[in-house]
């Protein structure tokens, strides 16, 4: 099995200790990982400000430098679900149809393809998980609270494998942090309310970090938090499972 990894343009950008982590775990469960040096954004940005026409040149990248692998992992799930659902073949359609069944979320592929039972990761840290409406609603990690259907959630499972780490119970589990990509820009006081709602849930249930398998919402929190000088600090979940010391 070859994994290539794929790491999203903001995280490159400013969380690369995600994309680290992301490499080093793999690794440590035995994948065999690659990254393709020649991966750019894939235009994701474009899409959700209403000009994914224009997206035609990152989608024919995207192919280009991932159609030949078994796997293709990213600790984004926002990110993932665009390729699953806007990556436009062109003349290459087998590709993309391909990229579009072996694509996963960093957590997904661990639970779903992976099938991880066991970490060995530490972490004694009181811990609110953050469901991303894209890994949520889009992927499906995570069960949605106004479906009467049993509960389950692909990172919670995970977390629960982690030494010492206190998982905190949230009062609205599924609640969006008011990111959205480019909606926090074009609708910036809507998305900065949502954000310090959500980040409310979290320190009123005494959280140290908060988690997510979407760096973005967790940048859209961290902001938030800054600016309250909270304590309270973010983490991609990649980086507590790998074992991160803070």
């Amino acid at each position: 099995m070859t994994v290539a990894l794929f790491i999203p343009c903001y995280i490159d950008q400013f969380y690369p200790n995600a994309a680290k982590a992301t490499l080093q775990l793999l690794e440590k469960l035995g994948v065999n990982v690659v990254y393709p040096p020649n991966q750019t954004c894939c235009g994701q940005p474009m899409a959700n400000s209403g000009y994914e026409h224009l997206a035609a040149g990152c989608s024919k990248l995207f192919i280009e430098n991932f159609a030949e692998y078994d796997y293709i992992v990213s600790p984004s799930g926002s990110c993932v679900l665009h390729i699953k659902e806007h990556l436009h073949p062109g003349e290459t359609k087998a590709e993309a149809d391909k990229i579009h069944h072996t694509i996963y979320e960093l957590t997904e592929f661990l639970t779903d393809v992976l099938k991880i039972e066991h970490l060995n990761s530490s972490f004694p840290h009181k811990v609110g998980l953050h469901q991303s409406c894209h890994g949520q609603r889009g992927l499906k990690i995570s069960q949605m609270s106004e479906l009467n259907a049993p509960y389950f959630s692909k990172p919670g499972k995970l977390l629960g494998m982690v030494k010492d780490l206190e998982l905190i119970d949230l009062s609205r589990p599924d609640e969006c942090c008011g990111f959205g990509g480019t909606f926090c820009v074009s609708e910036e006081a809507i998305s900065a309310k949502m954000g310090k709602d959500r980040i409310s849930d979290h320190i009123q249930h005494h959280a140290e970090f908060i988690t997510s398998a979407d760096m973005s919402c967790l940048m859209h929190m961290e902001g938030l938090l800054n600016r309250q000088k909270s304590d309270v600090k973010v983490i991609h979940i990649a980086e507590i499972l790998n074992g991160v010391a803070v």
